[in-house]
């Protein structure tokens, strides 16, 4: 039997004390001289370290052996995205002029502030490139539409140059081969530890998968567990990393403990799913589509975050699997992250809402209203339709690069269309409904911080700015303190609701466009107060000290 050792950090972070500035003695002078913080040491502690743990009591000992491998297959995962994302992480790291300058480079997983615009903080990185490595960096347009192969648009192929120059695809499997049958090896190993059949075989197919980028079976079987303790999310998932066309998929873990207490109250959410899609509030042909009742809603901790999902603005729920194949047979799953959840709340939401919502409104930003508000953006994105009406093809593919921008702007509107549905059903007994919208606001400003470089910082602000024109909210000049209209709110989201249904519907590239293009952006007037916040010194995102180390301490 193969000795497990224990992982430790996959984000390697030092104390957030030690990147202080200490006073040091000058021999010289009989004073103390402080020294001043550069920008990188700033940056750095524009994020508060979060330690995650889990109640591991309800374990038994075979999922506790299982622990360290999965922990294990998980670095593997970071490790591809460094390849994914910058290429080599080694060399990288070696290169940082000091200690402040490794951690950013961790946190952003290479040398562009993902939270600011993608902007390089090291000069000589030049701009991201937008294939990131998917694609040769020389590739152009022209040459990847000529290359006369079926699986270049695959999510799980890369494109390189063959011997002769020209563009050739390869499997993920094969461009990674070791370290995908490395991965493959510990998740057989994790399979006969497994007591939960349902987890048993998803973990059994998900091997197959990783061994042959063929995800359907192993998405369907996690669709089916609904009695595991432990979950494990593992593979070349989201595509967000290609910027260049949308296609290729990059590589992420999550590790997650099942909290039964929360996840057995919103179990009784889902059954409302196909209700909820026949009341969208458009015309039929727009919601034609039929939705699974038995998709799953859980509450979990996540114990480990590797890759993709690690970078950038930190995940605090996920809704899976993306194949819209599954949505039809099983619907999706919806796991919220409970313990990273509360992290930002307490963190950042609180003290951004203080700053920005005005004073009479805060007492209804609570941690139920923030929670609910995620756990039904996650429920959106499996309503309205995945084809247009008109014969476009998907939806995807009719609204190219703005695709995501107009999904995560759906699922943002219609997870607080569904809370207000709920409510007028008697399903939350003693609630304030206000709690929910004025979260949702104060939301926007934790979200739009991190700027519009990405898919969700472009949907916050279409959405703020249809908000502003429909008198959702009103600023106080003298304060700078937002304050929510309810019923003007209320009227907003059902119209937004409507909009970006029909752009999906018809495939509305143009709409998409020149939209993202009038609204995608941050005004003078918002950045001010955004900058209000900054000179707080309320953190940015969280970032994680995490390991098998730190969960078993």
């Amino acid at each position: 039997m193969r000795k497990l050792v224990p992982i430790g950090l996959s984000i390697a972070f030092f104390a957030f004390g030690a990147c202080k500035s200490e006073p040091k003695n000058d021999p010289k002078k009989d004073t103390v001289v402080k020294t001043e913080k550069t920008e990188i040491q700033k940056k750095v502690e524009q994020f508060v370290e979060v330690e995650l743990s889990a109640d591991l009591s309800t374990l038994t000992d075979n999922q506790k052996k299982m622990l360290p491998l999965l922990f294990e297959a998980a670095q593997i995962m970071d490790d591809l995205f460094w390849k994914e994302a910058y290429g080599d992480k080694e060399k990288l790291l070696a290169s940082a002029k000091d200690e402040h300058e490794k951690q950013f480079l961790i946190i952003n997983y290479g040398p562009w502030e993902r939270l600011n615009g993608n902007k390089p903080f090291i000069e000589s990185a030049g701009e991201k490139p937008a294939a990131a490595q998917f694609y040769p960096a020389d590739m152009s347009d022209d040459e990847f539409k000529a290359l006369d192969d079926k699986t270049k648009e695959s999510l799980y192929t890369m494109i390189r140059r063959g011997e002769d120059g020209k563009l050739k695809v390869v499997w993920y499997h094969e461009f990674f081969k070791a370290e995908i049958d490395k991965a493959a090896d510990l998740l057989k190993q994790a399979a006969t530890l497994a007591e939960d059949a349902g987890f048993k075989k998803y973990l059994e197919l998900r091997v197959q998968a990783l061994l042959t980028d063929d995800y359907l079976k192993s998405d369907l079987a996690w669709m089916d567990m609904k009695t595991n303790t432990i979950d494990f999310v593992i593979g070349p998932i989201e595509n967000y990393e290609d910027a260049l066309y949308g296609y290729k998929a990059a590589h992420e873990a999550y590790i997650l403990i099942k909290d039964k207490v929360w996840s057995d109250k919103l179990a009784r959410f889902a059954k409302f799913l196909p209700e909820m899609q026949r009341n969208l509030p458009v015309p039929a042909k727009y919601k034609r589509d039929a939705v699974g009742g038995n998709s799953d809603l859980g509450a979990y901790d996540v114990v480990f975050y590797a890759g993709d999902c690690n970078a950038g603005s930190k995940t605090i729920a996920i809704n899976l699997p993306n194949d819209p194949r599954v949505h039809a047979a099983k619907g999706s799953r919806r796991l919220q992250l409970k313990n990273a959840m509360r992290a930002k709340f307490d963190k950042i939401l609180v003290p951004i809402s203080k700053e920005l919502i005005a004073d009479d409104q805060q007492k209804h930003i609570t941690f139920d209203a923030f929670f609910e508000n995620t756990m039904f953006h996650e429920t959106a994105h499996g309503l309205g339709i995945k084809k247009t009406v008109n014969g476009k093809g998907s939806v995807d593919g009719a609204l190219k690069k703005h695709a995501t921008t107009i999904e995560e702007g759906k699922a943002d509107i219609l997870g607080l269309f569904l809370v207000t549905q709920l409510y007028d059903k008697g399903e939350f007994e003693g609630k304030d409904l206000m709690d929910n919208y004025v979260t949702f606001m104060a939301g926007i400003f934790r979200s739009v911080r991190f700027g519009v470089s990405s898919s969700h910082g472009k949907a916050n602000m279409l959405r703020f700015y249809y908000f502003q024109e429909q008198g959702a909210f009103t600023r106080d000049a003298a304060t700078g303190k937002y304050r929510v209209d309810f019923e003007k709110m209320k009227a907003a989201m059902t119209s937004l609701s409507e909009k970006i249904l029909i752009i999906q519907g018809d495939g509305d590239f143009d709409a998409a466009d020149k939209w993202i293009a009038e609204k995608g952006n941050i005004s003078p007037e918002l950045q001010n107060d955004l900058d209000r916040v900054n000179a707080k010194g309320i953190p940015v995102d969280v970032v994680f000290k995490q390991g098998l180390d730190v969960l078993t301490k």
